[in-house]
């Protein structure tokens, strides 16, 4: 495959730091990054940064719209690492979890499943309801990987950004995608 390519998918749950880290840490990482935003995430876009959405575009190597359906991500002959979806709403869950591929987002996601590849949802809501916990067995029995954004304190984190940086950093190593220099347990 060459380089490695790695699909990023925002959806519009708070939480968009994740999907911004995760785009800093693959490009670290030498990693091709593809991007897909919904229209929900260019909202929280505008109430949770200072970007506009030409910058955010900006932090991939290739962005495509939600309405793109026919993109290259689209298609299981398009080989990548997996995708990683950050934040990921209920929303987007249920679309991946039934399979109603009707965005490029979703439809990305679907194609990643069918090929077998690792999806990784880093799903954003809490309390969750019944229907919630449905859609994430749903996804899981699919295939995908239900990630939460929960921070982990056992190293101990000075700052939010610490905290991010390092989900942002596990839920790459999902996808087998080394981080350098992220901090580990133990080392």
């Amino acid at each position: 495959m060459g380089k490695r390519r790695l699909i990023v998918g925002i959806s519009g749950a708070t939480g968009i730091g994740y999907g911004l880290r995760v785009l800093e840490l693959a490009r670290k990482a030498g990693v091709e990054t593809h991007l897909v935003v919904t229209p929900a995430g260019q909202q929280t876009r505008a109430y949770e940064t200072g970007l506009s959405a030409a910058d955010l575009a900006a932090m991939a190597d290739v962005s495509h719209r939600p309405a793109q359906i026919g993109a290259a991500i689209a298609s299981g002959s398009f080989r990548t690492a997996g995708m990683i979806v950050a934040p990921c709403s209920i929303r987007t869950l249920s679309a991946v979890a039934y399979g109603n591929g009707d965005n490029l987002l979703t439809r990305a996601a679907d194609v990643t499943l069918k090929e077998r590849r690792r999806l990784v949802l880093m799903v954003r809501e809490t309390p969750l309801t019944l229907g919630h916990l449905r859609a994430m067995t749903a996804v899981t029995e699919s295939g995908a990987i239900v990630m939460p954004p929960v921070p982990a304190f056992y190293l101990r984190p000075r700052s939010v950004d610490e905290m991010v940086e390092h989900t942002a950093g596990r839920a790459l190593d999902l996808l087998g995608i080394e981080v350098p220099d992220l901090p580990r347990w133990g080392e």
